[in-house]
This record gives C-alpha cells, sequence and structure tokens, in this order.
C-alpha cells in the first residue's frame, strides 16, 4: 500500500471530511473510491480508443443509421 500527501485548500478538505461523514465512511476511504471511478473510466476510454481504432468510420455510420430506421 502507498502513502500520498496531497494539498487542497482548506475549505475544500473540510468540505470532503464532511462528505465523507455523510457517506458514513473514512477520508481516505472517500479517495480511494473517487480513485476507482477515475480509472474505470480511464479504462473505459482506453477500451473505446482501441476498438476504434480497430474499427471504420464507415461501419459504424452504417449500424447507426441501422438503428434509426428501428427506432
Amino acid at each position: 500500500m502507498s502513502t500520498i500527501t496531497l494539498r487542497i485548500p482548506d475549505s475544500k478538505h473540510e468540505r470532503l471530511k464532511q462528505y465523507a461523514k455523510e457517506q458514513g465512511i473514512s477520508l481516505n476511504k472517500l479517495f480511494e473510491e473517487f480513485a476507482t471511478v477515475a480509472l474505470a473510466q480511464f479504462d473505459a476510454k482506453t477500451r473505446f480508443d482501441i476498438k476504434a481504432s480497430r474499427g471504420s468510420a464507415e461501419r459504424g455510420l452504417q449500424i447507426l443509421d441501422k438503428l434509426d430506421k428501428t427506432l
């Protein structure tokens, strides 16, 4: 496990502590959850970018046209 130091304004720190308290979790757990969400978003974008690089814009537009016809 790693330790990091985060410098944020006092007012933001207080708001985050209050948010964590309302969620019933520690500030450490709150930041761990924030990191999990950020990494999930990063992974999703990475997967999308890889698939997009292998795909065809023309084929994608054909699929969207087909979808429009079913709606």
